[in-house]
């Protein structure tokens, strides 16, 4: 085939039509070969290979004709010398073209071993993270155990401070106890001044006698003014005596008044004292009057006396009886000081055990004080350490979700239903249970089987007690990643009867009982609201369908699948290069609030078809998949964001022996264990990472693929029924779960653009 240097094509020219010797003349013009340039044409192999085999040819009758075989022969060797130039030429495009694959080949290998270190070093730096995170771990444990630790401790001293107490009020009990016995004591000793008083006027009414003898003593006054002398000086020392006691009594009081001012606690015991110490003030006082009124008559006897000195008929022997009466009188002087001195010293050993119990009481309030501002220290260490370790658990939870990103990975919730009322059976253990470690604590579940522990981890497990508000406060960030522009996919999964329906969408009327489908709904038009402020605008879009018996239903449209219109139209799955999913004919109804999606929602669960088997009252027959399309604007910063929410509630599975199904259930049966076992094929390929993926076997799965195999965020949330008689079921939806949370299917991909090169408002296909 022959062609200009250009690159041109033109008509094939063969080399045999060359050989011709009549047409010899017309190839010699301008179409032959001019000079060495060979590149105007072009060489096959047969053509080589005829001129290669060609003979030369002359007329028979002019053998000797030279010229006519030397022209011939010049005009093969021409052609010989285009065909090896061609060749040459041909060899150096090969040799620039091997050139150029070698380079491109070591540029590939560079970038090959360039992500392969990439690749290495990301891998470390993940080990790295995660031996961190370990080791972070393992030192809260730790400091947690200390903690737990030093609770304890403080509460030890708690006790023993309580018993401090306790001993310390006794001791104040008993010290109130000896303060009543020195008050006793004291009125004994008021008693006794009473009769002193007495014994005052006994001596006054003495004295009154004596006045009477003074006629009959006018013989002997000499010796009846050395005895008044003597009273006199015994009177003196009883006056000094009063005033000691006077200046002992007030240092008393001012002790009282001390003890008071020091204690608030006894104050009422010491302002006792101090009426007590009054009332001897008091008594004392009279003492006093009674010493002034004696003296007073002393001197009138005294004055008598000289009076009396002129009378005479004194007999010595009412002398004598007036010595004794005045040493008896003196007697009972020292008794009553005696008597003052021994309240005294008792008055001072209840003061000073009054000031010990003082000590003791401050002592013990102190030592209260400290141990109550240790245990206050104690407590926020307590509480830095559990706001340390939530703080950490919300890390290990961000870092743990931005590793499943990176890999890939679907996560994975297990939700255990309560035990129910037919549920339980006597003499029947329990075959669901959760670790208490620090490790599997609220990710970890333990099933057991004839006596066999089946131990699973997920990424959360939610325990019977767990409410509809605690499942969806850990789904809620992933309902967010919609608004941001990602593809989310939330599906249950689990037998008849394991609770799915109820963890979608709840109990119908209750407002504490929402599922994750009424509960995401309210979640992403508050986002939205919130979201205006900063100049988003939203737009959505919803739609719902339903795949009974491997037939796609449209759960919005106004006619009912039994209908002849409905019966008709055929829905069909497609996906577009974007890894969009579209059914065709699908009724989409645009909302502007939750409420509007409620009503929706109540006319699809009423169109959803559900029946009754042994295992479930309310079975659902179908798999019910809920779509929710968002598109977002921001005009000022010309962006706009594309994502999709899937909430997907699929058919139980159950075993034909336990259900009963007979007739439509049977086939409605069939069909879903046969979706439900074309989507574990797909997990099985996923898992083994197989070229060919059967996501076409089944309309469940076909309508997954792009949860399962692309770039979405997938979330499982397998549903455990805790009876034992559904304890095989249990193993295998677990079991299943496992599987699904180890597939790896690509990292999520934020779906942004401009808004100039897509339209504001999102079109379906």
């Amino acid at each position: 085939m022959v062609g200009p240097a250009n690159g041109g094509r033109i008509p094939r020219q063969v080399l045999s039509v060359v050989n011709g010797g009549q047409e010899l003349g017309n190839r010699a013009g301008p179409g032959s070969v001019s000079g060495s340039d060979c590149g105007g044409f072009e060489f096959s192999r047969e053509d080589v290979e005829s001129l290669l085999n060609e003979r030369i040819k002359t007329k028979a009758k002019d053998k000797f004709n030279f010229k006519e075989k030397c022209e011939v022969m010049t005009d093969y060797i021409r052609r010989l010398r285009n065909c090896i130039r061609w060749f040459q030429a041909r060899e150096g495009d090969l040799l620039l073209q091997l050139e150029k694959h070698g380079k491109l080949l070591e540029s590939a290998e560079k970038k090959c071993n360039d992500l392969e270190m990439l690749m290495s070093e990301k891998e470390e730096e993940l080990n790295s993270i995660i031996m961190e995170l370990r080791k972070n771990c393992i030192a809260l444990q730790e400091k947690f155990a200390k903690e737990e630790s030093d609770k304890l401790a403080a509460m030890e001293s708690l006790a023993k401070e309580k018993d401090a107490r306790m001993s310390a009020e006794r001791s104040q009990k008993s010290i109130l106890e000896e303060l009543e016995r020195a008050q006793r004591e004291s009125s004994s000793a008021n008693q006794k001044i009473l009769s002193l008083n007495d014994m005052y006027k006994r001596l006054q009414e003495y004295n009154t006698s004596l006045q009477q003898y003074n006629s009959k003593l006018q013989s002997e006054l000499n010796q009846t003014n050395e005895i008044l002398k003597n009273a006199e000086k015994e009177k003196v020392a009883v006056l000094e005596n009063l005033s000691s006691l006077r200046g002992h009594c007030t240092s008393l009081q001012d002790q009282l008044a001390a003890t008071k001012a020091s204690s608030n606690e006894t104050t009422k015991l010491k302002e006792a004292l101090a009426s007590e110490v009054g009332c001897l003030r008091l008594d004392l006082q009279k003492v006093r009057d009674d010493r002034d009124r004696l003296f007073s008559q002393v001197q009138d006897l005294s004055a008598e006396v000289l009076k009396y000195k002129e009378w005479t008929g004194k007999s010595v022997a009412e002398l004598g009886n007036l010595t004794t009466k005045s040493n008896v009188l003196e007697a009972t002087c020292s008794s009553q000081s005696n008597q003052i001195k021994t309240l005294q010293e008792k008055l001072a050993a209840a003061e000073y055990k009054l000031e010990m119990s003082d000590v003791s009481a401050f002592e013990i309030r102190s030592g209260y004080e400290e141990q109550k501002r240790v245990n206050s220290d104690l407590q926020l260490r307590l509480a830095e350490a559990e706001l340390k370790l939530i703080e950490g658990e919300s890390l290990r939870k961000k870092l743990h979700n931005t590793i499943l990103e990176l890999k890939g990975n679907i996560r994975v919730f297990c939700r255990v239903r309560p035990l129910l009322f037919d549920d339980a059976a006597e003499n029947e253990p329990k075959t669901v249970s959760f670790p208490t470690t620090t490790e599997n604590i609220g990710r970890g579940v333990e099933v057991f089987q004839h006596g066999q522990k089946h131990s699973f981890m997920f990424d959360k497990v939610f325990v019977p007690e767990s409410s509809q508000v605690e499942v969806f406060v850990e789904v809620s960030q992933l309902v967010q990643s919609a608004m941001d522009g990602y593809k989310v996919c939330i599906f249950a999964y689990g037998q008849t009867g394991s609770g799915k329906t109820h963890t979608m969408m709840g109990t119908p009327g209750s407002f504490d009982d929402k599922g994750l489908i009424p509960r995401s709904l309210e979640q992403i038009f508050e986002s939205r609201q919130t979201l205006q402020n900063q100049g988003w605008k939203y737009e959505m879009q919803v739609s719902m369908l339903e795949i009974y018996n491997e037939t796609i239903r449209d759960l919005l449209t106004i006619n009912r699948p039994g209908s002849t219109e409905s019966g008709t139209k055929q829905y069909a799955i497609k996906h577009d290069a974007n890894g969009n999913t579209y059914v065709s004919d699908l009724t989409v109804v645009d909302v502007r609030s939750s409420r509007e999606v409620s009503f929706l929602l109540n006319r699809a669960a009423q169109s959803r078809s559900v029946g009754k088997t042994q295992m479930n009252e309310q079975s659902s027959r179908s798999h019910f998949v809920f779509t929710l399309r968002i598109t977002g604007v921001n005009e000022s910063t010309e962006q706009q964001v594309q994502g999709v929410l899937n909430l997907i509630d699929l058919a139980g599975s159950e075993r034909l022996s336990k259900s009963g199904s007979t007739g439509d259930r049977l086939k409605e049966t069939q069909a879903i264990n046969k979706s439900l076992s074309s989507l574990s094929d797909v997990i099985f390929a996923l898992a083994k990472k197989e070229d060919h993926v059967p996501f076409r076997n089944s309309k469940l799965t076909y309508l997954l693929q792009p949860c399962l195999g692309g770039d979405s965020k997938t979330l499982m949330v397998v549903n455990v029924s805790p009876a034992p008689s559904s304890v095989n079921e249990s193993l295998c939806s677990l079991r299943f779960a496992a599987r699904v949370n180890a597939c790896e299917i690509g990292t999520p991909r934020r779906q942004t653009s401009s808004v100039k090169q897509l339209d504001a408002r999102f079109s379906y296909g």
